[in-house]
């Protein structure tokens, strides 16, 4: 069985992320340590971080053609939201 997808994406502050599963579950994850990768240091411009999507059938977010996330992170790495 592979990870749920992933309905929607919203920004909570310079740091988190709200992730809602199409399994009805909720997950905080923390881009924190992906920061100090240079792929992903634009995120730290809080405008351009704020302009994430949901990428078409739910298999990460994204906020260019070059910067994203997957599912499987996300799922594996977010905290249980209640």
């Amino acid at each position: 069985m592979g990870c749920p997808k992933i309905k929607s994406a919203k920004v909570l502050d310079e740091r988190n992320l709200l992730i809602e599963l199409d399994n009805h579950r909720k997950k905080r994850y923390n881009i924190g340590l992906l920061l100090e990768k240079e792929n992903f240091c634009f995120l730290k411009n809080f405008a351009f971080f704020k302009s994430v999507r949901v990428e078409q059938g739910g298999y990460a977010v994204s906020w260019n053609d070059r910067i994203d996330i997957s599912e499987y992170e996300l799922w594996n790495n977010g905290e249980n939201l209640p």
